[in-house]
């Protein structure tokens, strides 16, 4: 019942077009296949929230990264490669994801996290993971397993069975990098 069980578990629900609720390298998530329109459907009405506001997706590689954005900039894989804390990155030009998935510009953002089993989830699905954090729209970022509501777990199809002792105070840093070569905070 270790990692490779909770790995294969989830991997059943994601391709049934399932919700997860799992551990990410920042915050606990609200997960389901990007690629699946249905499935980040179910997650903005668990978030009761309009699906104008963009959510952001995991993928395991820079590899993974370029199938779901056009041209990805230079200056990316340096962020990346340089970032010492969980940095997600909205891209221009998004594709092969949900429609519903994508800023009404365009845009998506997408984290490579540096944890395992992100890392072989998303590897294991090759696809993208919607990563969007495990409360109602407008109410507080859970720290801890602890502090997700019953509403959440009730709405999702499983709850990964890993790390539910683990505390994080801090969601991911968020840049935006046009392919215009303009840089911009929005939240550090």
């Amino acid at each position: 019942m270790g990692l490779n069980h909770e790995i294969n578990k989830t991997l059943q629900i994601l391709k049934e077009g399932g919700l997860i609720l799992y551990p990410t390298d920042t915050v606990w998530g609200i997960g389901c296949d990007a690629t699946n329109e249905a499935a980040v459907k179910k997650i903005y009405e668990l978030k009761q929230r309009e699906d104008s506001k963009a959510l952001i997706c995991l993928v395991a590689d820079d590899r993974m990264l370029k199938k779901y954005v056009n041209k990805v900039p230079e200056a990316a894989l340096d962020i990346i490669d340089i970032s010492e804390k969980p940095t997600t990155i909205i891209y221009d030009e998004a594709q092969n994801l949900a429609s519903n998935l994508i800023a009404n510009d365009g845009t998506i953002a997408i984290r490579i996290p540096d944890d395992d089993f992100c890392y072989q989830l998303s590897r294991k699905l090759n696809a993208a993971i919607v990563s969007t954090s495990a409360n109602i729209s407008g109410q507080p970022t859970p720290k801890s397993y602890k502090e997700i509501t019953p509403e959440v777990l009730k709405g999702v199809d499983y709850v990964v069975n890993l790390q539910r002792e683990k505390i994080c105070d801090k969601p991911s840093s968020i840049i935006k990098l046009s392919n215009s070569g303009i840089v911009k905070i929005i939240r550090t």
